[in-house]
């Protein structure tokens, strides 16, 4: 963020607080973080990570758009756009979502890795600019038109990829229209992290579920509220130190062509 957002979200901050009549330490017993962390951000010498930020505007009833952008003290109490409402416009990318990326020596953007093992710190920093640039990084110069990120994925409920692929997902601003049915994402949510899945729409203009979907099927299908997701990648490509198995081995079907042979021969000679 720029040092315009930073001071913007101490003044909004530290007016939203005095308002509510709370002292800093009650201010932040509520958002669960330290009292010097709230005098840091309220006199602009630090800015609050995403996670803060969201837990702020939950607690205010106010956008995040709204803290980062505007000067809420001057503003007419009908002009602030309550919480919900604000999640709801946000479904179709209209509202402040911050997606941090980092760029090589050229200006292009790169490709960074989310590997399995940084997943659950992927839920807290996928929003701090700090976060993602100690992420490592690659380029593809078949991926040049998009914003792309890679995940390696965990377990077997996306067979036959298995655990350790990597897909690399480009980013999809608008939840409602842009994302196809049953096609797989990778799907970043508040309770379940970082996960790869086959989709199903479920989103309305005010809120709804997205139906995730495993390939194996000894898993079961589950929805998540869209108030929980974070992030949202279609799937492009994926990189993977395996080969998928065949859904038939060569030997059976081998043995299939011959059975078969030898019906047509039978048939033949009747």
């Amino acid at each position: 963020m720029s040092e315009k957002d930073k001071v913007t979200i101490g003044k909004n901050l530290k007016f939203l607080r005095k308002k509510k009549g709370l002292t800093q330490q009650e201010l932040a017993d509520e958002l669960n973080i330290r009292r010097s962390s709230i005098g840091a951000y309220e006199e602009c010498r630090a800015t609050p990570k995403y996670e803060t930020l969201e837990n702020i505007s939950e607690f205010f009833e106010v956008s995040i758009d709204l803290l980062v952008k505007e000067d809420i003290s001057q503003l007419d109490p009908t002009d602030l756009i309550d919480h919900k409402e604000q999640r709801r416009l946000d479904i179709e990318g209209r509202k402040l979502r911050v997606l941090p990326i980092t760029v090589d020596s050229d200006g292009n953007e790169n490709i960074d890795l989310v590997q399995e093992k940084a997943a659950a710190g992927y839920l807290n920093g996928y929003a701090d600019p700090e976060y993602i640039e100690d992420l490592p990084k690659f380029q593809l110069p078949m991926l040049k038109n998009g914003t792309f990120r890679a995940f390696e994925i965990n377990g077997d409920s996306m067979l036959p990829l298995t655990s350790g692929t990597i897909i690399i997902g480009e980013y999809i601003q608008d939840w409602r229209h842009d994302i196809k049915e049953g096609e797989t994402y990778i799907v970043v949510s508040k309770n379940d992290g970082v996960v790869y899945k086959r989709v199903f729409n479920r989103i309305s203009g005010d809120g709804g579920t997205v139906l995730l979907r495993s390939d194996n099927p000894a898993y079961p299908d589950y929805s998540v509220e869209v108030e929980e997701v974070r992030e949202i990648w279609k799937a492009k490509m994926f990189i993977s130190n395996s080969f998928p198995e065949p859904d038939i081995s060569i030997e059976r079907l081998t043995s299939i062509v011959m059975e078969l042979q030898q019906e047509v021969m039978r048939l033949k000679n009747k």
